[in-house]
């Protein structure tokens, strides 16, 4: 009777994931596993509605407990290779790839996967022989002079500073699939790469009387989501500015129309429009994900390498009033750490997260629900539980830390008591969750007004249509 049941619980987990609620999947696929915990398609089902959710710790876990029930169950090793793919550990990942091959030689996906990843791991060990700590950047020598823009260009022209003008114009060119001109793309970035590497590694700001902050989550390449939230909101101006909190690129497919207008908006206003850094604002998840080759497509590879140094110079951090630490991941494996080390963190002498480190958990960490600390469900990084968020606080001062990094299916949610709040703004997350996206709008009494917002329809264009490498056909985009 309990295989029966968990079968029927297995099916209800099928028919969830049929309709993009992921955690209701997840929920009723570990009710089956309660119940029959020897059955290695409730683990691999699970594990695929764990990689939507991207917690691909879990899904690795996952598959390998089914590869431990039935080490002849391809699927299995199918989710762990994927999983392992998408969190970058590509040696892990190409012996589950082999298996699959060898096990399914007719399979032409399982195939292109496989020597994808043999790819990958080549050009790894090909740009980890290359690196050269003192390379010269790739916005050195730039000659903005001589590039000239035509009389043909139908857009408005950029002089030595950002106005209204252009961003109103680049806003409907990019909406009617229009490109800027190379020169002013560089133009920008490196406008403000300069302001931001000026900033601190956590700015500090508090909200004037009769002003307003507005803090958005990820918003991973949805332009058109984008200009809804500025749309229902009110776009930025010198007495309503906004703080993205990091994901601005990678998986939606209007990534280079996202960061560019946020840094016009950044140049616009930049002692009241911010920018923190978040985990997708790093070279090896953008050659994964697709920024990079979204870059070569619509201008060229150096694009790509001049806004990858943007990246590394942005801030990692914005104190909000005193009141409110709000950074891309979360806290920290260390109760020791304080504002001072944030404030003290030269972020320039390091210019990706790696795999340690206080860089890497302010972009990577997640709340749990289990107080203390744990592995992190994604396989990078690590879980903080609520009295470390409490501990944090009153140590700090703080009444909450806001982050992001997580899809929440309202948009946003408040954890830890009310110290923890995730707040994520991309709606229909890749076009596969069925979220609402979020903002938090804060003026100078500084009490959170949490908005909700609905996906609007785009071009049909899929999620991560430039990333080269097979993901989004693993990913079942």
């Amino acid at each position: 009777m309990a295989a029966e049941d968990a079968v029927a619980l297995k099916t209800k987990g099928n028919d969830a994931f049929r309709h993009m609620d992921w955690p209701t999947a997840v929920e009723y696929y570990t009710k089956a596993i309660e119940l029959n915990d020897q059955e290695p398609s409730f683990y691999t089902n699970r594990a695929q509605a764990n990689m939507k959710l991207e917690a691909y710790g879990y899904a690795i876990a996952d598959a390998t407990k089914a590869i431990e029930i039935d080490p002849f169950f391809t699927k299995a090793y199918y989710r762990r290779a994927v999983a392992n793919t998408s969190i970058l550990r590509h040696h892990d990942a190409i012996h589950d790839w082999k298996v699959v091959v060898r096990k399914n030689p007719a399979d032409k996906l399982a195939k292109s996967q496989y020597e994808a990843c043999q790819k990958m791991v080549k050009r790894d060990a090909f740009l980890k022989a290359i690196e050269i700590a003192d390379a010269p950047p790739a916005s050195e020598g730039l000659d903005l002079e001589s590039m000239v823009v035509d009389e043909a260009y139908d857009g408005v022209r950029l002089k030595d500073e950002m106005t209204q003008e252009f961003v109103d114009d680049m806003i409907e060119r990019f909406k009617n699939g229009k490109k800027l001109h190379r020169k002013y793309v560089f133009q920008i970035i490196l406008a403000v790469k300069k302001i931001v590497y000026d900033e601190p590694t956590m700015v500090e700001t508090h909200v004037k009387p009769e002003n307003k902050l507005t803090v958005c989550g990820d918003t991973h390449g949805q332009y058109f989501d984008l200009l809804n939230i500025f749309r229902l909101n009110g776009f930025p101006s010198e007495t309503h500015g906004y703080l993205f909190n990091g994901d601005f690129v990678d998986r939606g497919s209007w990534s280079t129309e996202v960061v560019l207008l946020l840094y016009a908006y950044k140049w616009l206003h930049p002692s009241n429009f911010f920018l923190n850094r978040g985990n997708h604002e790093t070279d090896d998840m953008n050659r994964m994900y697709g920024f990079e080759g979204e870059c070569k497509a619509k201008y060229n590879e150096r694009v790509f390498k001049v806004f990858s140094e943007s990246f590394s110079a942005l801030p990692l951090a914005t104190l909000v009033g005193d009141k409110y630490l709000t950074l891309h991941g979360g806290l920290f494996s260390d109760d020791a750490i304080s504002l001072d080390d944030i404030r003290k963190l030269n972020r320039h002498l390091q210019r990706q997260p790696g795999q340690e480190g206080l860089m890497m958990e302010m972009l990577w960490t997640d709340p749990q629900i289990e107080p203390g600390r744990g592995p992190s469900k994604r396989g990078v990084g690590l879980q903080f539980g609520p009295d470390v968020t409490k501990r944090f606080c009153e140590k700090n001062g703080l009444e909450a830390v806001i982050r992001s990094h997580e899809v929440r299916m309202e948009g946003y949610e408040v954890e830890h008591d009310g110290r923890c709040i995730t707040v994520f703004s991309a709606p229909r997350y890749c076009d596969s969750t069925e979220n609402k996206g979020a903002y938090i709008n804060i003026e100078s009494d500084y009490k959170l007004q949490f908005n909700k917002f609905d996906a609007v329809p785009h071009p049909d264009i899929k999620p991560m249509a430039y990333a080269n490498n097979g993901m989004s056909s693993m990913m079942g985009m």
